[in-house]
């Protein structure tokens, strides 16, 4: 059993620092990192891709809206030709930023408010898709495990990798609980571990209100902004591991 881990990094931006990416870089095998446009600095950003090459670990463009003030968590109904640009534009500038640092960009992930709308708005989910085939069409293409960007990227002769999240709480109907609602985001490290745990071998995780969900995932997320998401990481990581299942990027890391 293989499964890869994944954290978004990249996302502090001048004197605001935002996670521990170095700490989690020894434990995920993909990286989605931040492009500028939600967060991240030139500087910092270059910095976390030389930690993730020294590593071995794999580069993902952690594409946004242009969103910094609302870390790009909100909504926004994008003109197709922006939004194409934008993408293209967030994944030229980190293939430049990786190239010095000695790696390469293998994959995209969107974040948050772009993430959630492409898995079901198919306008903005073909501008993305045709921005990734314009600019790189062997880039792979993170999205939400279920949903229909899958097949569409799929359909466009992309590879698309299914995401599970390993912080978030699902719904019975195999979606995320919204961050506007309790019990949306995890935060017991021993209770995320036995989920990913029954995630990776049996492919199911309790939805909120009890009922088992079937997920079917490729790479599993922990959010590298969360309280305590390096203990969180290195617990899901020991209990897999000690499980017989094999953390590593659905990538080759270079």
């Amino acid at each position: 059993m293989n499964i890869d881990l994944n954290s978004d990094l990249g996302e502090s931006l001048g004197a605001w620092r935002m996670g521990d990416d170095a700490a989690m870089l020894s434990l995920v095998s993909s990286a989605n990192v931040a492009c500028g446009f939600h967060a991240g600095d030139p500087a910092g950003i270059l910095r976390t891709l030389r930690q993730a090459e020294e590593r071995g670990v794999a580069i993902g463009a952690h594409v946004a809206y242009r969103d910094l003030v609302g870390f790009g968590r909100r909504n926004m109904d994008v003109d197709s030709a922006d939004l194409r640009a934008d993408v293209i534009y967030q994944i030229g500038a980190l293939k430049g930023l990786a190239a010095a640092a000695g790696t390469t960009v293998r994959y995209v992930k969107p974040h948050g408010a772009l993430y959630n709308t492409i898995a079901h708005d198919e306008r903005q989910a073909r501008d993305v898709i045709a921005a990734i085939r314009e600019i790189d069409h062997g880039l792979c293409l993170v999205a939400l495990a279920g949903s229909p960007l899958l097949g569409w990227a799929r359909g466009e002769g992309l590879r698309a990798v299914a995401e599970a999240f390993a912080d978030r709480a699902y719904t019975p109907h195999g979606t995320l609980v919204s961050r506007r609602e309790p019990g949306a985001v995890l935060h017991d490290a021993d209770e995320v571990a036995d989920r990913m745990l029954r995630l990776a071998t049996e492919g199911v995780v309790t939805a909120i209100d009890g009922s088992t969900v079937r997920i079917e995932a490729e790479s599993v997320c922990v959010h590298g902004d969360s309280p305590g998401a390096v203990e969180m990481a290195r617990q899901v990581r020991v209990r897999l591991e000690q499980a017989g299942v094999t953390i590593r990027p659905f990538v080759d890391a270079a």
